[in-house]
């Protein structure tokens, strides 16, 4: 299937705004609750040790990604960065679920009240559009004068 150049052009923006609205929204619920973020953090097998300042690294890193994904000089390593921090995401949740008795969830807000499935499944599908929008920007068109 061909895309046609507009398509080429605005599909990338789109992915990017989709990225930037889910990791600002999971940022701010984490904050909103820190606390609970923390002893979350604390209580998984893989992150105890590093879980306070984890803490505040991940919901900064997500906030700085989510505007780097809007801006257009930044939005190609911007979307490299959200790939590589979702796909860390995904990656803990399987070591997690195939080799820990316990796991706890330090997801916030809606993406809390997934099951594990759900949410392998929700972080694939942002890994597939990171990639498509990537794939997309290296493929676009260069001037606006050519999305006619």
């Amino acid at each position: 299937m061909r895309l046609s150049n507009r398509t080429r052009f605005w599909l990338p923006y789109a992915i990017s705004i989709l990225c930037a609205i889910l990791f600002i929204y999971a940022a701010t619920s984490k904050l909103w609750d820190f606390q609970e973020f923390k002893v979350q953090l604390g209580q998984s097998p893989v992150l105890t040790a590093y879980a306070e300042w984890m803490a505040w690294l991940v919901p900064l890193t997500e906030y700085v990604l989510a505007v780097l994904l809007l801006i257009d000089s930044t939005r190609q390593k911007a979307l490299f960065g959200f790939l590589g921090l979702m796909t860390m995401f995904t990656t803990y949740i399987l070591i997690v679920l195939n080799f820990s008795d316990y796991v706890p969830c330090s997801c916030g807000g809606v993406l809390e009240n997934m099951g594990w499935t759900e949410h392998l499944v929700f972080n694939l599908f942002f890994v597939a559009l990171a990639i498509i929008a990537i794939l997309q920007l290296d493929s676009r068109p260069i001037h606006n004068s050519t999305l006619s």
